[in-house]
């Protein structure tokens, strides 16, 4: 077994002039700290010590600005510090913080109220969590016992995160070494249109005999168990990669053809980041598909662990019928669920829904004329500000772009942008961008400059 390699001590941040040897030797303590005393989760760790945060950037020890066009781990929508985020921390955090799990206070309920008022029938009852991962276990959990069933279906590029059911159900990454998962998941094809694997007669893709073959096999190899299924409605850590128009509401179909029950996890896409309330909403000329449960986190507590199961009034009536059981030490948390009604307040007061759409056609139109003068581009994808693109060696053969992809990271890295690579063999080309949703059109147009010139720097290194 191999583990990823420790930051080098001396690499990370050059010292600020007026910090010296003393500054150099504290960046050297720190790193030696962390690498005598931190579990190692991931790939290596990035080479900055980051001090502070606010807007759409973060500061380094050196004093160094780098644009954020992640949002943190794609979760700080509002962006590092808002003040009104700041402002409800202070103030709840000095009144009601933390209570016994079967106890209730007024932003639980409010919050509760809040995000219902934000959903369409009859999606009215929720549970407030903290992360995405537990989430999804807890709407899994409630797929089991209200249909009495256990098999689990979910896409090929999936990630729903690392608890017991989250991780039987993902399929990015992260399946090999732990020994067997839960019984009865099961995994479909991703309707990838970049790269199809079935194509119609006219050469377009055809993903709804894909979607029909996908289940041929789901059938054969179900128990006659078929619980749920649990999508993304634009696969995140699987590649930035979106629904086709349609398939959405076609696997709907399939799924209640079968006494399933539909679960969306919008961790990533839920609240304005796609230009629309929920993904779930469709684009234009889409239908428009309510899934059974939605799973909500990252954008919900702008930077917080926060996160909800949202479902109807019948299948929670169900579920507590049969002893529904999620008793966990943050459930109902009041300081959490402050700040994430206060989330609502800034999305709702600042429209930002409609800001979204705006500021992702600019990103979108500067993403694309980048394509148009790198070769290295093969695709471009995403809605409002969740947007991806796709590097390749050869427009034709579409062959991937690992090396060139980490060269880009840090050269943007050097350059003061932060880009997150799909961080999964065979597909660290693909860039997830992601800013803040209060980002500058200023600050857009500063990124797509800053990933010019990396895209620019780094195939000149690597191609020549």
């Amino acid at each position: 077994m191999t583990f990823p390699p420790s930051p080098a001590p001396a690499s990370p941040s050059a010292p600020s002039p007026g910090g010296g040897r003393a500054a150099a030797d504290d960046a050297a303590r720190f790193w030696a700290d962390a690498d005598r005393h931190l579990v190692r989760y991931g790939g290596p760790f990035t080479p900055e010590i980051v001090e502070s945060a606010a807007g759409s950037f973060v500061t380094t020890t050196d004093g160094r600005r780098v644009l954020d066009f992640t949002s943190g781990q794609m979760s700080a929508i509002l962006g590092h510090s808002h003040p009104a985020i700041v402002e409800t921390v202070r103030r709840q955090v000095g009144t009601l913080d933390h209570l016994f799990s079967g106890m209730l206070s007024r932003p639980v309920v409010d919050l509760a109220r809040r995000l219902a008022d934000t959903l369409p029938d009859p999606l009215k009852k929720v549970l407030l969590l903290t992360t995405g991962a537990e989430s999804n276990e807890a709407a899994i959990r409630m797929a089991k016992l209200v249909t009495g069933r256990h098999e689990v279906v979910s896409l090929a590029g999936s990630w729903h995160g690392m608890t017991h059911a989250a991780a039987a159900a993902t399929y990015s990454a992260g399946r090999r070494g732990y020994g067997p998962t839960a019984p009865g998941n099961l995994v479909v094809p991703v309707p990838n249109a970049y790269r199809p694997d079935h194509l119609a007669p006219d050469g377009t893709h055809d993903w709804r005999r894909q979607l029909d073959l996908a289940f041929d096999l789901v059938d054969v190899q179900s128990t006659g168990s078929l619980a749920a299924c649990l999508v993304e409605p634009i696969l995140s850590s699987g590649g930035i990669v979106e629904l086709p128009p349609g398939y959405l509401a076609a696997l709907r179909d399939k799924c209640h053809e079968r006494g399933m029950l539909l679960i969306l996890d919008e961790a990533q896409t839920a609240l304005c980041r796609t230009g629309s309330w929920y993904a779930f909403e469709g684009r234009d000329g889409d239908e428009p598909v309510v899934p059974d449960i939605l799973t909500l986190s990252k954008t919900l507590g702008a930077g917080l662990p926060l996160a909800a199961v949202v479902t109807s009034a019948e299948i929670e009536a169900r579920a507590h019928e049969r002893g529904f059981l999620f008793f966990t030490t943050h459930v109902s948390d009041p300081l959490v669920a402050a700040v994430g009604t206060t989330v609502l307040d800034v999305l709702q007061a600042e429209r930002m829904d409609a800001r979204v759409r705006v500021l992702g056609d600019r990103l979108r139109a500067g993403l694309l004329d980048l394509q148009d003068r790198h070769a290295t581009i093969g695709d471009v994808r995403g809605r409002g500000l969740l947007q991806g693109i796709e590097l390749v060696l050869d427009r034709e053969t579409k062959e991937g772009a690992d090396a060139l992809g980490a060269l880009v990271t840090r050269r943007a890295l050097e350059l003061g942008l932060h880009m997150n690579v799909v961080q999964l063999r065979g597909m660290g080309g693909v860039f997830r961008i992601a800013p803040p949703l209060t980002v500058s059109e200023d600050e857009l147009d500063l990124g797509l400059g800053l990933l010019d010139q990396a895209l620019g720097d780094a195939t000149r290194e690597l191609l020549g």
